[in-house]
């Protein structure tokens, strides 16, 4: 049985490689009774995204941390923009309780943007890690991060708290970065990945988008800005409109495009590339620590 992706306002005539079969399995269903049961928040769940039943049969979540608003506006991504709520110090505990409960292998951690915080969330982030340390000593980490504006000190706290994997993705190509993105800046998101490598971070990544009207030639020229970054891991999936507020999806990438992105990344020398129209940041994430 197959299921087309929920949550995603899609133009006619949408293409069939964009189906995903409902997911199933013992492991899947036994971390979705945990979820319910504790009422865990994994961005597995609340964003419907097309790999849980995948990801969490091999033993891999994503959490948000910090909130649910974001005090940032991109075009692409459905998260509400907003004021957001005061901080919750006991969430670095709740979600290293939520990962032992879940008996997740292999975390991913990511969170909104907090421009309005001083220290942009970044305190948060180091407890949230140390906690999940402290209470799961076998689960490996990755962490993906908002740019923090750049400002090197509040990076080094992530670089402090040595997750195996740091990932900041660059969403998509130059020319379009501000209409995609708007408060975010190419030359910044590849200087915060460019630092973390100079700062010891035994694995980086990103990731971007495509369907926004970039071309091939945009694409090949941002997978060459990341290896000059040293950038070891890049994801590579398909932009589906969150709603019609949204940017709407300017084109359908075919799945012999992206394998072309693909072959041409390992030549080009990334760790690992993943590429296809369903890939999401944190797709085969427990893969990229090798």
């Amino acid at each position: 049985m197959e299921t087309v992706l929920d949550n995603v306002a899609l133009p006619t005539g949408k293409p069939k490689w964009l189906k995903v079969k409902l997911p199933i399995g013992q492991k899947y269903t036994e971390l979705r009774g945990l979820v319910d049961k504790y009422k865990l928040n994994t961005i597995c769940t609340s964003g419907s995204c097309p790999n849980m039943g995948e990801c969490w049969g091999e033993g891999t979540a994503t959490f948000m941390i910090l909130g649910n608003i974001c005090t940032r506006s991109c075009g692409f991504c459905g998260v509400k923009t907003g004021r957001p709520e005061t901080v919750d110090w006991d969430e670095p505990e709740k979600v290293a309780r939520s990962i032992k409960i879940m008996n997740i292998k292999h975390a991913v951690v990511t969170s909104v943007d907090r421009d309005d915080l001083k220290d942009m969330g970044s305190i948060i982030w180091l407890e949230t890690v140390r906690a999940i340390r402290r209470m799961n000593p076998e689960t490996t980490l990755e962490t993906l991060i908002p740019d923090f504006q750049g400002v090197e000190r509040i990076i080094d706290r992530i670089v402090e708290a040595n997750p195996e994997v740091v990932s900041h993705n660059m969403e998509t190509v130059r020319r379009l970065t501000r209409e995609v993105r708007i408060q975010a800046k190419y030359d910044r998101s590849l200087a915060v990945l460019k630092y973390l490598k100079e700062k010891g971070v035994n694995r980086t990544k990103s990731g971007i988008m495509l369907g926004l009207g970039e071309t091939e030639e945009e694409v090949i020229q941002t997978m060459k800005d990341l290896r000059e970054a040293n950038v070891d891991v890049v994801t590579i999936g398909q932009y589906l409109q969150p709603s019609k507020k949204h940017l709407p999806v300017k084109e359908y990438i075919t799945p012999d495009q992206f394998a072309k992105y693909e072959k041409l990344g390992l030549e080009m020398g990334f760790r690992h590339v993943e590429s296809g129209a369903l890939v999401r940041s944190s797709y085969k994430a427990q893969k990229h620590i090798l």
